[in-house]
């Protein structure tokens, strides 16, 4: 018998499908990470040289500037006429290729150019030259134009610090100042380049460092200079012609650059494309931060080359896993086709199909022997649900028949139980009934008699107080009133009742009337569709009881507002025809879990304002007519009661 402990070993071996490409997803990631750092390298480079160039202007600007100064033909025209003075130092400024050059004397005393550190400097006798920043009054007080070329529109670009301004007029000079003359006596020449839309200075930035031969032009790249944080010399191109003279930095960069005074090494987004970027921050004479230098090159090349790179490695990986795995597979296939086989027929088995069998299984291992085995151990698990099955089938069938039994005692025994309780509620409602309706009896009774000794004893004066002994009978009728209808609730069969033809329509007029103080103290409105109905026989006080009591309920539930529905109809009811009143209302309802408990004695949801009688006491005396009080809750909101009597049967 083979040993599957060889297999299992060599298995092993296959977690280097895993290890191999995490070691090389380790050492793509390094690699990337320092080429990266050569990139980054690369671009600080670049930007020393900018740097560099921009030391250099700023150096030759202060020589030329001087050498003017300090030539003799200088001297001699201080002393020549100003029209002639003038014309030499225009001849300078355009063989310079200045944007400005004038004189200020010794004697002048203007305070728009000496607040400038370069011609405080130079009034002490030392050349100075410095980025400054003029505004639009200044380069208007030099020359109109140049106030002119410095205005850059700006253009709204994506990700920068949002402003409301809409041009940029200020103009970054590199502004020069050298003495002239002797201790004492200095005047100071002062001259200067604008750098706003000064292409040519920003494209000999971006061919010293980009167009050079060490770098062979094999990096697309670009430089800008800005003046805060907007472009107003940069070869950055908006389209194929179109510099993006306007457009602003990043919020990003201007915080790390402008705010906090950094060094910007790092990949930034520049107008619509990603480039490794260095950005450096220009300081003026009086050293506040004013401007940025950048330069940079398209990222996409170098991004292609590393994925180049990657998807070489990766091929590489694809083909090693291709050539090893099916050897590997082939060795496992000896272990996982019995164990697969074996998965299958316990997942048939699972589902019910007790017939399921691995079958001839041609491995004489460990796991051929497992199979075999499991299909002898399926055969006796076979056999035993056989006869449990036909056991259980029996047993299912006794079970249904004594459940069935139980179901139609539990019936019975629950509506008798019913019967039971609303019979003795009802016996103690009677009992307590009884007795305080008798108890009440007697002193009503006692107050009754006084009342008609009182009326014999003052014989005519008793016309003195005639209205008071009147409302004291009605009183006690009214309570002598009460009490029989408490006795005919409690012992219902002991006492008669009047009943008639009634014509319900006509007794519902009359309770909307006795309701009217209840309703008027409301904003609720009274909606009545009172169709033709039958006559029905009952006592008419006790329908007009019922009714009362159905319509103040419904009042009740709506509080000050709401719509209090009456519809009288003729309808029928398991086909006896009758007359069916409908009481409605538009408030919360009636909860579900209450609909099956209103009717009972003592039943109520107003334990402060009610007894719990009303409902019970109105279903009794319908009831005992042969009709019937339903609830229920409206679709359209608020609940509904409806009462039903058989039409009066005329002989």
């Amino acid at each position: 018998m083979k040993s599957v402990r060889l297999r299992l070993l060599i298995l092993a071996l296959l977690p280097l499908v895993v290890l191999l490409p995490l070691m090389l997803l380790l050492g793509l990631t390094r690699w990337t990470a320092e080429y990266d750092d050569i990139l980054i390298a690369n671009v600080e480079s670049d930007l020393r040289i900018a740097e560099q160039y921009l030391g250099q202007i700023l150096m030759r600007t202060g020589a030329d500037v001087q050498g003017v100064a300090d030539s003799a033909a200088f001297l001699d025209q201080l002393h020549a006429d100003r029209a002639e003075f003038d014309q030499f130092l225009k001849q300078k400024q355009n063989t310079l290729e200045l944007d400005f050059l004038y004189y200020l004397s010794p004697t002048a005393q203007p305070d728009a150019i000496g607040r400038w550190p370069v011609v405080q400097s130079a009034r002490t006798g030392k050349l100075a030259s410095e980025i400054d920043l003029f505004s639009p009054q200044d380069l208007s007080a030099i020359s109109a134009d140049l106030a002119l070329r410095a205005r850059v529109p700006l253009i709204e670009t994506v990700a920068a610090v949002p402003t409301d301004r809409t041009i940029e007029e200020r103009g970054m000079v590199v502004h020069t100042a050298s003495p002239v003359g002797t201790a004492g006596s200095l005047g100071v020449l002062i001259g200067g380049i604008l750098l706003n839309r000064n292409l040519d200075f920003i494209d000999t930035i971006n061919s010293l460092v980009y167009l050079n031969a060490a770098t062979g032009g094999d990096r697309q790249g670009t430089a800008t200079l800005f003046l805060d944080d907007v472009r107003v010399s940069t070869n950055v191109r908006l389209f194929e012609d179109v510099r993006a003279l306007g457009t602003r930095v990043s919020a990003v960069v201007r915080g790390a650059v402008l705010d906090q005074g950094q060094k910007w090494l790092n990949r930034a987004f520049v107008v619509n494309d990603w480039y490794i970027s260095g950005y450096l921050p220009i300081t003026d004479s009086f050293g506040d931060r004013v401007g940025m230098l950048y330069v940079g090159f398209l990222e996409a090349p170098f991004v292609a080359v590393k994925r180049e790179a990657y998807w070489a490695l990766l091929i590489a990986v694809l083909a090693l896993l291709a050539l090893s795995v099916p050897f590997f597979l082939r060795m496992a296939k000896g272990i996982f086709s019995p164990l697969e086989k074996m998965i299958q027929t316990m997942s048939r088995v699972e589902r019910g199909d007790l017939a399921a069998r691995n079958g001839d299984i041609q491995a004489r291992d460990e796991i051929g022997h497992v199979a075999r085995h499991l299909d002898t151990l399926l055969d006796q698990v076979q056999e035993r649900d056989q006869a449990l099955r036909a056991w259980a089938d029996e047993l299912n069938e006794r079970v249904e028949n004594r459940t069935a039994e139980l179901k139609q005692a539990n019936q019975k025994l629950e509506e008798t139980f019913k019967q039971l309780v609303m019979s003795e509620k009802l016996a103690s409602i009677g009992e307590i009934t009884a007795g305080v309706a008798h108890e009440i009896n007697n002193p009503v009774a006692v107050i009754q008699g006084n009342v008609d000794v009182i009326r014999l004893t003052l014989n005519e004066r008793a016309r003195d107080v005639e209205t008071e002994l009147n409302l004291v009978d009605r009183q006690v009728q009214r309570i002598s009133t009460i009490v029989d209808k408490l006795l005919q609730f409690a012992r219902p069969t002991e006492f008669g009742t009047y009943e008639e033809s009634v014509d319900i329509a006509l007794v519902v007029k009359d309770c909307l009337v006795l309701v009217e103080h209840v309703l008027s103290q409301t904003n609720i409105i009274v909606e009545t569709d009172l169709k033709k109905a039958p006559l029905v026989r009952i006592n008419p006080g006790e329908l007009q009881q019922v009714i009362v009591n159905l319509l103040v309920n419904a009042a009740q539930a709506m509080g000050n507002d709401g719509v209090l529905s009456v519809s009288l109809s003729q309808t029928e009811d398991k086909g006896q025809a009758g007359a069916c009143l409908c009481i409605g209302d538009t408030g919360p309802g009636i909860p579900d879990d209450n609909l099956d408990n209103l009717f009972d004695p003592f039943f109520t949801t107003k334990p402060a304002e009610g007894t719990g009688l009303g409902l019970s006491i109105s279903q009794t005396l319908i009831r005992r007519e042969g009709g019937h009080i339903r609830a229920r809750n409206r679709n359209s909101g608020g609940a509904a009661f409806s009462i039903w009597l058989p039409e009066v049967l005329v002989d």
